[in-house]
């Protein structure tokens, strides 16, 4: 049985107990206002910024790549050797640095040196040579320790300097070539043989000999003018010749027969498409009634006959083409031959005419003492002759065997001819040994670009080298603009050669910490002035004019009754 407190205390508790059920309902449980306060959006208020005072820099981002600079293609400038065989490389050029006086690749065995210079070769240096790049190449052997006067002329001084830098190099100068020898050897018999005749007319002047072989001279001239006529006259009354005749005889029959096949492949073809294909019988089958239709047998197959009269087609167009060629050369033959016939008539011609003017000089003079005069002349002329060709004649340089490089020295950076193959095309391309990054920006952001600028240099990494813009070209089929910029140091590119790179280029700074708000505060009223609204309180604000300086990165300069930490509306919500 309970006692009296404890019957109090469960009254109590049931007590508790319902009123905290009935709080936790009544704090679910909402009026139709409470509801509609609580779904109500919240007041706008305004979105500021804080004024700063820091250095603005304004930037221009260039992406490029990291790359050797000065691309330049080196050719050859003629043959290798004093030979005009076809040029083939039996050793290649090799990446790496080019120094004055390196071997760069062989031709045909020979040689090919890189100098400094900005005369390209041009032409063979041969004995008595003048000009600029004579000059430039005996600079260069100078500067490798030559004692070579810079004349300008390829004299016996600077050939002796070209033998001996060649056999330092385990090769042997260009010597006159086989023609050339034979070419000097001629010209000395010549002058031999004009000294020979010379005394000979003297000897017949003193003994008092007679025109007669004027006389012959001229019958024989005569001669020659009359069986060229004829030859000519004979080839214009013969259509072809008798083997022009042959070849077009053997063309025609070829046409012939391949007609005939034409024919008959075309008469078998019909046959067969005309004669149907009888059809298969069976003595097991009964005969067919006669109220039975008649079968209908498939029909024949004629792909082998078409094929046969295709190809018989295709082979007598082919022989008309051939007889239509065989006609063509046979007339081309022909003009050719009457051409050459009638240059020999009027060869002789003139000989006759020639031989009739000397026989009437000699005539008319003495004619022992032309011939002394003549032969006297021959010999000058012999003599000059052999006089230029000497000047000339000795150790040369090949055009091929000198390649003059703007600067040195340069690195080889890509060789485009291999070992075996015909040199007809540029060898290799040469860039110097520095770096510089290759990019490009559009339009509108390479005007705000000028050289000399300074720029920051990025790479994957994360390394940093302080550059400058080194030159702006034209734009490009896209609308962009090349850009160019030059690593401040060297050091530690090598291994980044041809890697992407980021370049942030600076086009503005200020000299110092200045007021700084975001360039959405600014705005531009009816006036014209800019103006900025600062907050003066909770959702107050008022405009101030600001006068504007430079812009980066979302930012802008600002000038007028500003201070660090006040709060500028950018936008209203």
């Amino acid at each position: 049985m309970r006692t009296p407190r404890g019957k109090l205390l469960l009254v109590l508790a049931v007590v508790l107990v319902v009123a905290g059920a009935g709080w936790g309902v009544s704090t679910q449980l909402r009026s139709p206002a409470d509801e509609a306060a609580v779904r109500k959006p919240p007041r706008p208020s305004l979105v500021t910024a804080a004024v700063e005072r820091r250095k603005l820099v304004s930037t221009v981002v260039v992406s490029g790549t990291l790359e050797y600079g000065s691309p330049y293609p080196m050719s050859l400038a003629g043959v290798v050797g004093g030979s005009e065989t076809a040029q083939r490389a039996t050793r290649a050029p090799r990446r790496g640095m080019i120094v004055e006086g390196a071997v760069v690749m062989e031709v045909n065995g020979r040689p090919v040196f890189g100098f400094s210079g900005k005369v390209p070769m041009h032409r063979s240096l041969l004995p008595g040579a003048k000009g600029a790049d004579v000059k430039q190449l005996q600079r260069a052997l100078r500067r490798l320790g030559y004692r070579v006067p810079v004349t300008g002329v390829f004299d016996q001084a600077t050939i002796a300097a070209v033998s001996r830098f060649y056999a330092r190099r385990g090769y042997e100068a260009q010597r006159p070539t086989l023609e050339m020898r034979q070419r000097s050897d001629d010209l000395r018999r010549a002058v031999q043989t004009a000294q020979e005749v010379l005394v000979t007319e003297r000897k017949a002047l003193d003994q008092g000999m007679d025109v007669l072989p004027l006389n012959v001279r001229l019958a024989n001239a005569r001669r020659d003018l009359k069986e060229a006529r004829r030859a000519l006259e004979s080839a214009r009354a013969q259509d072809r010749t008798t083997e022009d005749e042959a070849k077009v005889e053997a063309a025609e029959s070829a046409v012939r027969t391949a007609e005939e096949r034409l024919l008959t492949a075309e008469r078998e073809l019909a046959q067969a498409s005309a004669t149907p294909t009888p059809a298969p019988t069976s003595t097991l089958s009964p005969s067919p009634s006669p109220s039975a239709g008649v079968p209908i047998d498939p029909p024949a197959d004629t792909r082998l006959l078409e094929l046969r009269v295709a190809n018989a087609g295709a082979d007598l167009a082919a022989a008309r083409s051939a007889l239509k060629r065989v006609l063509e050369e046979a007339g081309i033959a022909r003009d050719k031959r009457l051409t050459e016939l009638e240059k020999n008539v009027r060869s002789a011609r003139e000989a006759v005419v020639t031989a009739e003017q000397t026989l009437r000089q000699a005539r008319q003079l003495s004619p022992i003492r032309l011939k002394v005069a003549n032969a006297q002349r021959d010999l000058a002329a012999a003599q000059a002759l052999l006089a230029e060709f000497s000047r000339t004649y000795g150790t040369t340089i090949p055009p091929g065997e000198i390649v003059f490089l703007p600067k040195l020295p340069a690195r080889l950076h890509r060789a485009t001819v291999k070992a075996g193959e015909l040199v007809d095309k540029p060898i290799a391309t040469v860039t110097s040994s520095t770096f510089v990054v290759s990019g490009s920006v559009d339009a509108a952001e390479a005007e705000r670009l000028k050289t000399g600028l300074n720029a920051t240099i990025e790479t994957e990494a994360g390394k940093t080298v302080p550059g400058t813009v080194a030159s702006l070209g034209g734009r490009d089929a896209k609308g962009a603009v090349p850009v160019m910029i030059t690593p401040a140091s060297m050091k530690g590119l090598k291994k980044l050669a041809d890697a992407p790179v980021t370049v942030r280029v600076t086009i503005g700074a200020t000299n110092k910490e200045v007021l700084v708000v975001p360039a959405a505060a600014v705005v531009t009223a009816a006036d014209g002035k800019a103006r900025v609204q600062v907050e003066t309180a909770p959702d107050q604000t008022t405009e101030v004019e600001v006068r504007t300086g430079l812009a980066a990165d979302g930012a802008v300069e600002v000038t007028g009754d500003l201070k660090p930490g006040d709060l500028v509306v950018i936008n209203s919500a």
